[in-house]
């Protein structure tokens, strides 16, 4: 758990933790259909394939449903940044 202080600069652990922080250059356009993500509309095409084909292996603990594949893609995702 974290406590801030007055100051958002400030934040004081209650036990021990640790801390990333990540940053960089945006990451470009980003495609996504359904709960695929990608930058190249040729790999999300894949996923969504192998996915419709049962290719993908579902969490160990949550695979007794399948939810099928929504045919409409969504569109481009604006730059990260």
């Amino acid at each position: 758990m974290l406590v801030l202080g007055a100051a958002a600069s400030r934040v004081r652990a209650l036990e021990r933790s640790s801390v990333m922080v990540l940053g960089g250059e945006p990451v470009g356009e980003r495609f996504i259909h359904w709960n695929f993500v990608s930058s190249s509309k040729d790999r999300r095409a894949q996923a969504a394939a192998d996915w419709k084909a049962g290719r993908m292996k579902l969490p160990d603990a949550d695979d007794a449903e399948f939810i099928p594949l929504s045919e409409e893609p969504a569109r481009p995702a604006p730059a990260m940044s």
